[in-house]
């Protein structure tokens, strides 16, 4: 038996945390229904089994109304309204499994790769483009699946970056994380290490100076925080951030624009700016994927881009995100800004300022 799978084995049962909240399936659960019902969710059988469920006791916190009018309620109560499927929504509407070589892996573009941990999160998104696989099976990737994994990597020198995803990776315990790590780190041409997650915004309590002890001890790491709305950042999110800056980690947000939670200038104004004076680079926004029955918080590109067009000249280009869209079955992510330039017959070219104004910027041509 090798050493490595002496320690995952023995680590097993402290792989992650769950919250007694989801000890037994929503639908059985009066508690979570009495709660669900009382900030006006859907309490309907069909839907509580069919997706998952869970929230934190901070993130219960932050909710200052219900799911008609709060925007963090919004985002994790469930609603009638995920009954609804669309002809063009789809299971894997990214395309994650035709890129998968092996379990646990894709590999959509060359030179890096997701490296999915678990399937669990600390929180359960609404309208999250995995909703069909969060949540259910095992949760953890198997002892036999990561090594075959950390193989698949060890073996393609072309990945410069692995990425940890999921489910959320921060949900492991800190030993199984150190494991993982070590192995990675001792890949020569991975040279960059990343985390998605929403732990630090929903279960902060989990950024223990363990964790960090971890995280100043490897290669640069980049932290993607995953939030929505400046609501969502409390004193206690705050104190995480600070805790991850020192270990070294390198901070970036990742939000998804959400009609009635976010679909607002102003609302993404307050976010990002916010996020950058905590010392976090807003990276992307989302536009939602065609996850099944994520319609209604749907926003349409051209009233995203108007969006997007219109922070342009509110906020610094430190608070800007790329507006990106990942386009169905797996073709990768592309940046959906809206346009400010237009090429003319004569080569020369017309250019909208932030506040609408059009200039020419002569051709090149009569530069040479």
């Amino acid at each position: 038996m090798s050493t490595q799978y002496k320690f995952l084995k023995q680590c097993s049962s402290q792989q992650m945390e769950i919250l007694p909240e989801t000890a037994m399936p929503s639908s059985d659960n009066q508690y979570i229904k009495q709660y669900i019902k009382s900030l006006g969710g859907c309490i309907d059988n069909i839907l509580l089994d069919k997706y998952s469920y869970k929230i934190t006791d901070l993130v219960k916190k932050t909710i200052l109304g219900n799911v008609f009018n709060d925007p963090v309620a919004k985002q994790y109560i469930p609603q009638i309204k995920e009954l609804k499927i669309l002809p063009e929504e789809r299971i894997d509407p990214i395309g994650d499994d035709t890129y998968m070589p092996v379990n646990g892996v894709v590999h959509r573009y060359p030179d890096r790769v997701l490296l999915k941990l678990s399937n669990i999160c600390a929180v359960y998104c609404r309208y999250c483009f995995r909703r069909e696989m969060i949540g259910t099976g095992s949760g953890v990737l198997s002892v036999k699946d990561l090594t075959v994994a950390i193989d698949y990597i060890r073996n393609h020198p072309e990945i410069w970056e692995v990425i940890l995803s999921g489910g959320d990776p921060l949900i492991l315990s800190v030993r199984y994380l150190e494991d993982v790590f070590d192995q990675l780190s001792d890949i020569r041409h991975v040279q960059v290490l990343r985390i998605h997650t929403r732990v630090p915004i929903a279960a902060p309590e989990k950024i223990t100076k363990e964790l960090c002890d971890l995280f100043a001890q490897k290669k640069p790491l980049y932290i993607v925080l995953h939030v929505n709305h400046s609501q969502e950042i409390t004193p206690d999110v705050e104190a995480a951030i600070e805790k991850l800056q020192a270990a070294g980690c390198i901070l970036l947000s990742q939000s998804v624009l959400l009609k009635g939670v976010n679909d607002a200038s102003h609302v993404l104004e307050t976010l990002f700016r916010r996020l950058v004076v905590l010392g976090v680079k807003p990276y992307y926004i989302h536009h939602l994927d065609l996850a099944p029955g994520t319609s209604h918080f749907r926003v349409s590109i051209k009233d995203g881009q108007a969006i997007m067009r219109r922070l342009l000249g509110r906020i610094s280009g430190l608070c800007q995100p790329q507006y990106m869209l990942d386009i169905p079955g797996g073709a990768g992510k592309v940046p959906i800004n809206p346009y400010y330039i237009e090429e003319l017959e004569d080569e020369s070219f017309v250019v909208e300022s932030y506040n609408g104004d059009k200039y020419t910027y002569p051709s090149m041509k009569d530069m040479l």
